[in-house]
């Protein structure tokens, strides 16, 4: 009981792997391109048939006449490439006369020479093909393999290819307008052994919250402040403040150099401080951190005179 159901859950996984669209998509663009590139030929790619075949069923799928390309791949695996009648003489008629020929009444067989002129076109569509599957997992099967040699027939297949299942790409082309329909069949070895493709890189995953909110502290942390040390603060009347001149002195009854306050460009009052030097230069050190709002003026609010005082600004010639 236990093999069976072994059994039926690998047969409905390999159904799953069957309907990849990284293999669909990237045979459509490698093959037209492959064409185009190669002999000039515009390709339409009307359908393509994503299927699993044995060994068996895989010999009968080509067209009569159709030219037989064997592949060689990763890891000593062999695939197969058929291009019916119609593909061969339209990239034969390509290279040759520079069009594609009318359908002939009577096919020809093809040749090692029509298989020369197309294997451009075989290692093109197939090296298109990898490229489009380098970060997907498909590459494993369908990536690594190259044009290897020209079969008169089908039936060498059936030796030279092992017994194995097989991905399917059948796809059925149209070019010349509506007159040139034709198939072309690629299979390889479903269980692949070709490289798998890169992981990637870790920039590209998302940043989870913790690490982005650490990151960000650390960025806000590293950027520049400013503070200001005020004396004192005074209140003038504009006229007075138009009044100054230079070598004038302002008398700051109300100034005390061990109470300076260290704002920020806010106005907000962060710590106190008191006057002193370091290396010969003005310092202060700070005594208190963190002052208390009621102690901070907002920028631009003076602060309230003290009435025990006399005015808190007085002007003097200087000299």
């Amino acid at each position: 009981m236990n093999e069976i159901l072994r059994r039926k859950v690998q047969r409905g996984s390999q159904a799953g792997a069957d309907g990849s669209p990284g293999a669909d998509h990237g045979w459509r663009l490698a093959l037209a391109r492959a064409a185009r590139d190669s002999t000039g030929l515009l390709m339409t790619i009307d359908g393509l048939a994503l299927t699993r075949r044995s060994l068996a069923e895989l010999l009968e799928l080509p067209p009569d006449r159709a030219l037989v390309a064997l592949l060689d791949g990763p890891g000593g695996g062999l695939g197969m490439l058929a291009f019916s009648v119609e593909v061969m003489s339209a990239l034969i008629g390509m290279q040759t006369v520079g069009r594609v020929p009318p359908p002939a009444t009577a096919p020809r067989r093809p040749t090692r020479v029509d298989a020369a002129m197309v294997s451009r076109v075989i290692d093109g569509a197939l090296e298109g093909l990898e490229d489009a599957l380098a970060d997907e997992a498909d590459l494993v099967w369908a990536g690594g393999f190259r044009y290897g040699s020209f079969l008169e027939d089908v039936r060498p297949l059936g030796l030279l290819l092992e017994d194995q299942p097989y991905r399917v790409l059948d796809v059925r082309v149209r070019f010349a307008g509506d007159e040139g329909l034709g198939r072309v069949i690629l299979a390889l070895p479903a269980e692949g052994k070709g490289r798998l493709p890169p992981p990637r890189p870790q920039s590209e995953q998302p940043t989870a919250g913790p690490v982005f909110s650490q990151a960000l502290g650390q960025l806000v942390l590293q950027a520049d402040s400013q503070l200001g040390a005020v004396l004192t603060r005074v209140t003038m009347s504009l006229a007075q403040v138009m009044a100054l001149a230079p070598d004038q002195v302002l008398l700051l009854d109300d100034a005390s150099l061990d109470r300076i306050e260290v704002q920020g460009l806010d106005g907000r009052v962060v710590a106190q401080a008191r006057l002193g030097q370091h290396r010969g230069m003005r310092a202060l050190r700070l005594s208190e951190i963190g002052v208390s709002a009621s102690r901070a003026s907002p920028v631009g609010v003076p602060a309230a005179p003290r009435t025990d005082r006399p005015p808190g600004l007085s002007l003097m010639a200087a000299g």
